[in-house]
């Protein structure tokens, strides 16, 4: 497989207002290089405050970087674009528009013709497992029900990249395993490249190809494992049990260092 994503040298650095005219620099990102395959499912763990989830934020094209550079298809990336599709842990959806139009937003901006709205709307319902319930606004929703439609908007888009900010950090234990099989199931349907944000090794052990870890801050990428494990995973099994604890070996050991 080619290489879509392709991280060279990336930096970032934020200015903090103390306050009383005094500001100083903290350092989030110091020199991360990475390379992700297309189609490929990447997860990115590492200790509180490592930078992982700024670094998606710069993919997203949200936050700009101060240093290295980004390609997408071989293509520079510079800020916000529809051929990223970005879920979050907090949902973001639109409160006052129904799963149909939430589902849709992306799709307008695209300007793809209205007579394929009605097709993709029903594509991503049903693959999301979201019928009965296209006219229904966000805050009549579960949790989980509301992620769900945040995955589906985000593939609407058909993107070239998606990217998973923690997106079920929020979500009991029962409903965030049942949202792990769902997306695995999607990725494996529409093969996907996939960055995936989690603090949970449980979670990166069953869900990537390759698992990045990257140290505390300044983040840099430490380890880059290949998770060899047969689909569909058993959290149970000797091998899976295993790479669990060598990834918690690994976030502890990062830990201990800051």
């Amino acid at each position: 497989m080619s290489s879509k994503l392709s991280i060279q040298g990336l930096q970032k650095t934020f200015v903090v207002n103390e306050g009383f005219g005094r500001t100083r620099s903290v350092h989030a990102i110091e020199k991360v290089n990475l390379e992700v395959l297309d189609g490929e499912f990447v997860c990115v763990i590492g200790p509180s405050g490592c930078g992982k989830s700024t670094m998606l934020m710069i993919l997203a094209g949200l936050y700009p970087k101060t240093g290295g550079d980004i390609l997408l298809d071989g293509k520079p990336l510079s800020g916000p674009g529809l051929n990223r599709g970005v879920v979050f842990q907090d949902f973001a959806l639109f409160p006052w528009q129904s799963v149909r139009t939430n589902i849709l937003y992306g799709v307008r901006q695209k300007k793809i013709p209205a007579s394929e709205h009605e097709g993709i709307v029903k594509h991503y319902i049903d693959m999301m497992s979201l019928q009965g319930f296209e006219e229904t606004f966000p805050n009549r929703l579960s949790g989980g029900m509301r992620q769900r439609v945040a995955i589906a908007r985000a593939l609407a888009l058909d993107p070239e990249l998606l990217l998973m900010d923690e997106p079920f950090g929020a979500l009991d234990a029962q409903t965030r395993g049942n949202l792990q099989r769902v997306l695995v199931d999607v990725w494996e349907q529409t093969k996907k490249t996939v960055v995936f944000i989690t603090h949970d090794v449980r979670e990166a052990t069953f869900l990537a190809d390759r698992v990045i870890v990257m140290s505390a801050r300044p983040g840099r990428i430490t380890d880059d494992i290949c998770v060899d494990l047969v689909r569909p995973r058993d959290i149970l099994s000797p091998g899976f049990v295993e790479l669990e604890r060598r990834l918690a070996s690994l976030i502890e050991s990062q830990s201990d260092d800051s």
